[in-house]
């Protein structure tokens, strides 16, 4: 641990500690965890047990008394603070919640759970990310080195180059928990050690310096701004998911990097709840730290003068919005963008904001709106480069396609307000998205990319009070996310038992999901049926509740319906997700979803003379609506345009995208913890963290263990440990296999026997078979302890009782001799005694002295002999410790130059291995581009055939193209001539017909507008059989063309006969005309002569002749009016002449179009035989140039190993020569 520096302590506990922890008294039959009414579980110990109930004592003196299983075992010491939580005796929550709360306590962060890394935030700074911890972590196994977020990135990474395989990192958690510092760190760990370590030499205008870690925090800023905002929980919340996808070469250093963006919470630009605010950007523009600012947006510097952005609070204690706008300016610098685009952010920001002060009143007796005042709509305007005006009449009057015409229609002022709405969250997002889609302009290098290592960031699981669309999709992408967790643990869990051999019914927990994930995106699910009735323009939020209750409600178990509370928002239909069951509230669903916007707006959007504003909205309309830059985000441009493309199907096809790229990945899971709502660093609050683990799947992920076996323990290892049980199963004196011997334990020992299985390696127990063999052993241990005990303590009684033996007999004795002594104290002899004895002693000393004499010469005389020998000695030493030394140079100087050519010989084995393997790959490769080369010559050849076919066809298909337009260009000729004497025939006709005229335009009127409905109907259903024929002739042979060119001619003749007969018919009636016309001439002059006969005549004969001439008229009549008849008929006849000849036409264009098709498809088949004949030269030259490579390697390596065989005979032969002169 010595190698992690000042951040030792708060990664792992000290030995002590942990010889501590074991050696606390423990009782795993009383010790538990007990339900607490307000701190959820709680430590204590069991006092009795009656009748189903058990009494608790719990730490804090309190004594509760509740059902059994309400009261969970606790773990022995030993798994306290343990750093992966599956490897406990005993798996719940309670047991969960301690060991991360112990953890926290000792500001260890970071613990694993499983495939789990679950980082709880620690709300101050801790020196867990220095550079040394980096250097330490690298090239660490997971088991090998503490859990960290930095274990997590270097074992992604060394999967990464081992397996050759993309990875990903999935981080979540709720707002506030530390998803984006973790993924920071991250970003940090593989900027440090996957550097390129090349500097940039030549500076690229507009393109950013520095390494990839400055880069994506040169992002961070600008992204922030616009992306991030206060949240109840969080000051500085990311309201976007992100995916940063880390590019590398195919020797792991860093290549390049993009970022995409998923669920940006728009509607946080129009609506904010009290205790939150919107968009930092918009209150850095306010904070007049650049007054210039201020000026060119026509802003003042109040927030609250502006209603989109003044609904919550406007400041926030930990941001300081003026430096905050000097970084955002900044990094809109260094990512390059151009002057005009980075005022025009600015003024699309304070366009929004303005927005929000648009006023709309309704005018009087109308439910039409009009503009409230144009003070405001002018400066939108301004800052938007439109005209005022257009933008308010566009807002009241927009311009709604029906059928192929434009009309205009009403709004009422609330329709007004939600477009403005729509619009300006339209405009933000868009502009966010395309500075993400800069950004990665900006991050991207011409370095070749192999694998990525994809983060993602993405907020957790949400139950609110009041959940809403929103809440649906992110619930949705985590229940989504949650399935491929369950699927890839279930994948790993087959694996494992596979491989030792297990036999077991395999459950894949991914379908656990199923069922609510079909509820949601199936045919007939909640998405599906929301699209359905947003396809109805009468359709309400009620008649969208009643179709799911009527489909789902009592048939699928996760749709239920909602239980009324109080106080509560309501809620009109529940879902059992798989971390609880949420209430969802449908108000406003169908617009939500729908997302209408004002084309008529877009439309000037579109030709604003800001730049950038008609860049966001260029591709909006059309199969392209919703399709905004592809790389953005998941809810990109969604727009219906006239595609109609809703919210949730765009949603669900961005969200299958990452799926897909997630499934094509090794993933790697991190889970962000808030311990407490106040942002007390070391407190941890136990309902708040238990919500979380059941959300983001830690507490699922724990479930999954105890289906399968979640404790594995080695043989040799189980055979040491619980060898204590029956010792008397396995042999003292013989050996066997540490399986066998395990096998032979468990199956002596009185425990359920179905609860283990027997692996290659292992043997797996069901969760809690540890524990009790844990009992067991202490059990065991505790009986052989009392007996060792009880053994010792005889002995050292005994060897007690011998002293105390031993004292009474020695005071017995010194008893007897005190009274002797007594006895003859006084006794003349005795008193002699005691004084000749001192003199018996000096007469042996001298004695003794001479005697010392004797030896002191004798050893005088062997030292000066000594001396003698030792200096003859020392001599001969100083010539051997020369010799040795020299001897010593000489063999290292040997051991030196072999060792180097044994480290030459290595590398070069080595680089003919590496080579080795580069020539078979290449071999491989040039194999299957030969085979490629091959397939595509044969295409060539047979795309040359068709292509000669083609031609030929072409010049058959242009010759009758000619021959049609001859006949076209005569067929307009003679049709402009019957035009012609048409209109003559009109003007006579109406001079005939000015008496009932009146009477037949009424009527005219009528069957116009008739005709004119008939035609459009007409139109449709040729537009559809066109459509169908196109269809159809496109995807059939060139024979249905030679078919088609017949029946054209027959076409032609049949018009020509036709023509020939209108044009006969046509003399016809300009006889009848002329004829009509003397007629007419001839009654004229007889009136005119009978009315001057009139005045001489009598009265009589006159009204004769008036009633003669009357019938006469009359008569006339009915003859024009049958030859107007004859015209109208040959009008029409001339009508569908006309129409024939312009479908002859079009058909013509057709067969032009498919000409040139033709042509296309011959020119790119040319162009593809050509590229593949460049590869397929471009791979030979380069297996070549290997092949010679490799083989200058092989007579390099065979040279050194030449070198190294003489030097090892050269040592050997110099060892041989030291051993014989030592001998």
């Amino acid at each position: 641990m010595a190698a992690f520096g000042e951040a030792a302590p708060y990664l792992r506990k000290s030995e002590k500690e942990r010889i501590e922890a074991q050696n606390r008294p423990f009782d795993a039959k009383s010790s538990v965890f007990v339900v607490h009414p307000k701190e959820s579980f709680v430590k204590g110990t069991i006092q009795s047990r009656e009748a189903g109930k058990v009494t608790v004592q719990t730490e804090g003196g309190e004594t509760l008394t509740v059902k059994e299983d309400q009261i969970f075992s606790m773990n022995p010491p030993k798994y306290d603070k343990i750093e992966d939580m599956a490897m406990m005796t005993h798996l719940h929550e309670p047991a969960v919640l301690y060991n991360l709360k112990e953890r926290y306590a000792a500001w260890m962060i970071y613990t694993y759970s499983g495939l789990f890394c679950v980082t709880v935030n620690p709300y101050k700074w801790l020196p867990v990310y220095n550079p040394e911890v980096v250097l330490a972590y690298r090239g660490k196994k997971r088991q090998e080195a503490p859990p960290h977020i930095f274990s997590i990135s270097d074992n992604a990474y060394q999967f990464m180059l081992n397996d050759r395989e993309n990875q990903s990192i999935l981080i979540t958690g709720e707002s506030g928990a530390g998803k984006t510092v973790n993924t920071k760190r991250v970003i940090q760990y593989f900027a440090t050690i996957a550097a390129s370590g090349e500097k940039k030499k030549e500076e690229q205008s507009g393109k950013m310096q520095g390494t990839l870690e400055d880069q994506i925090i040169s992002a961070n800023p600008l992204l922030e701004a616009f992306g991030n905002a206060k949240t109840v929980r969080n000051d500085n919340s990311s309201r976007f998911g992100k995916f940063i996808r880390i590019h590398f070469g195919a020797t792991g250093k860093l290549a390049s990097a993009d970022i995409e963006t998923y669920l940006l919470e728009k509607s946080r630009v129009t609506f904010q709840l009290k205790a939150e605010r919107s968009y930092h950007i918009f209150y850095q523009v306010t904070s007049n730290k650049k007054p210039e600012l201020i000026d060119m947006l026509l802003i003042t510097t109040n927030p609250y003068d502006f209603h989109y952005v003044s609904q919550g609070e406007v400041t926030v204690p930990s941001i300081d919005d003026q430096e905050e706008l000097m970084a955002t300016d900044s990094a809109i610098d260094i990512l390059g963008f151009t002057a005009d685009e980075k005022t025009a952010i600015y003024k699309l920001t304070g366009a929004v904001m303005h927005y929000g002060n648009l006023k709309f009143k309704q005018k009087q007796r109308e439910e039409q709106a009009e503009p409230d005042g144009t003070e405001v709509a002018d400066k939108a305007a301004y800052l938007m480069g439109l005209n005022s005006a257009d933008l308010l009449k566009a807002l009241c009057y927009p311009r709604v396609k029906v059928g192929n015409e434009y009309v205009t229609k009403g709004q009422t002022v609330e329709q007004v307000n939600n477009a403005v709405g729509a619009l300006a969250k339209a405009v933000y997002e868009r502009m966010f998205l395309w500075m993400v889609v800069r950004i990665n302009q900006q991050l991207d290098t011409k370095q070749p990319r192999q694998y990525f290592i994809g983060v993602l960031d993405i907020a957790g699981f949400e139950i609110f009070d009041f959940n809403s669309f929103e809440q649906l999709c992110i619930n949705f992408t985590n229940e989504k996310l949650q399935q491929f967790f369950n699927h890839h643990m279930f994948v790993l869990e087959q694996e494992e038992y596979k491989k030792e051999g297990i036999e077991w019914t395999f459950i894949d927990f991914g379908m656990d999901l199923a069922a609510c994930i079909e509820l949601i995106e199936k045919p007939m699910g909640i998405f599906s049926i929301l699209e359905e009735e947003c396809m109805f323009p009468k359709a309400t939020d009620t008649s969208f509740k009643n179709k799911l209750y009527d489909q789902h409600l009592g048939k699928s178990s996760n749709f239920q319906k909602p239980k009324p509370a109080k106080g509560k928002v309501e809620a009109h239909f529940s879902l059992v997700h798989y971390a609880g069951t949420v209430d969802y509230n449908i108000t406003g669903w169908l617009e939500k979803n729908k997302d209408p916007l004002n084309e008529t707006v877009i439309g000037l959007y579109q030709k604003s003379s800001v730049k950038t504003l008609a860049l966001l909205f260029a591709n909006y309309g059309g199969a392209d609506a919703g399709q905004l830059y592809a790389g953005g985000g998941k809810k990109g441009g969604k727009k219906k345009g006239s595609s109609f493309q809703t919210v949730s199907a765009l949603f669900r096809e961005n969200l299958n995208k990452l799926m897909t790229n997630l499934r094509s990945t090794h993933p790697h899971f991190v889970r962000c913890i808030i311990p407490n709502e106040t942002k007390t660093p070391g407190a941890m609050e136990h309902e708040l963290v238990l919500h979380q683990l059941r959300c983001n799947g830690v507490l699922e992920g724990i479930r999954i263990c105890r289906k399968g076996f979640p404790s594995r323990v080695l043989y040799a290892d189980f055979k040491q440990r619980y060898r204590v049980l029956n010792a008397s199963a396995i042999p003292e004196g013989q050996f066997m296999d540490s399986k066998k011997a395990s096998e032979k334990l468990l199956g002596s020992i009185d425990v359920d026997h179905t609860q283990y299985r027997f692996g290659h390696t292992k043997v797996f127990f069901k969760a809690g078979l540890i524990g009790l063999l844990e009992e067991m052993r202490d059990e065991k241990l505790a009986e052989i302890m009392t007996m060792t005990q009880a053994r010792c303590r005889g002995f050292l009684m005994r060897v007690e009782y011998r002293k105390m033996v031993e004292r009474r007999d020695s005071i017995f004795c010194i008893q007897y001799n005190v009274r002797a002594f007594m006895n003859v104290k006084h006794w003349p002899w005795m008193k002699l005694f005691f004084k000749i004895k001192p003199l018996l002693k000096s007469a042996e000393s001298e004695k003794e002295m001479a005697n010392m004499k004797q030896e002191f010469e004798k050893t005088k005389e062997e030292l000066a002999k000594s001396e003698a020998k030792r200096k003859e000695l020392e001599e001969k030493m100083v010539v051997l410790l020369q010799e040795k030394n020299d001897l010593q140079l000489q063999v290292q100087a040997e051991a030196d130059s072999l060792a180097d050519a044994e480290e030459r010989c290595d590398q070069l084995i080595k680089t003919k291995i590496q080579l080795e393997a580069k020539i078979k790959e290449v071999t491989e490769r040039a194999e299957d581009e030969e085979e490629i080369n091959a397939e595509l010559t044969a295409k060539k050849r047979k795309l040359e055939d068709e292509c000669s076919e083609l031609k030929k066809d072409i010049d058959d298909l242009e010759l009758t193209l000619a021959k049609v337009e001859k006949e076209k260009h005569a067929t307009e000729n003679k049709v402009k001539n019957l035009t012609e004497e048409m209109a003559a025939l009109d003007e006579t006709i109406a001079k005939l017909t000015k008496e009932k005229k009146a009477l037949q335009e009424a009527h005219q009127q009528t069957l116009d507008d008739l005709q004119v409905e008939e035609d459009k109907v007409n139109t449709l259903t040729k537009a559809k059989i066109k459509l169908e024929q196109q269809v159809d002739d496109l995807e059939g042979s060139l024979e249905q063309e030679k078919k088609l060119r017949m029946d054209l001619e027959r076409a032609k003749r049949k018009l020509e006969g036709d023509l020939k007969l209108a044009n006969d018919s046509i003399m016809d009636l300009e006889n009848d005309k002329q004829q009509l016309d003397e007629k007419l001439k001839k009654k004229d002059f007889e009136i005119s002569q009978i009315q001057t006969a009139s005045r001489e005549a009598p009265k009589l004969g006159l009204s004769l002749q008036v009633r003669e001439l009357e019938g006469e008229v009359d008569a006339e009549q009915k003859r024009s009016a049958e030859a107007v008849k004859g015209v109208r008929k040959y009008e029409r006849r001339v009508k569908e002449l006309t129409y024939q000849s312009e479908e002859d036409r079009k058909n013509i264009l057709r067969l032009q179009d498919l000409v040139d098709k033709l042509q296309m498809k011959v020119k790119s088949y040319k162009r593809q035989a050509e590229e593949a004949e460049e590869l397929s030269n471009v791979n030979l030259s380069k297996f070549r140039k290997i092949q010679h490579e490799l083989d200058e390697a092989e007579e390099r390596a065979d040279i050194a190993e030449s070198q190294v065989n003489k030097l090892r005979a050269k040592s050997r032969e110099f060892h041989g020569k030291k051993i014989e002169e030592e001998e």
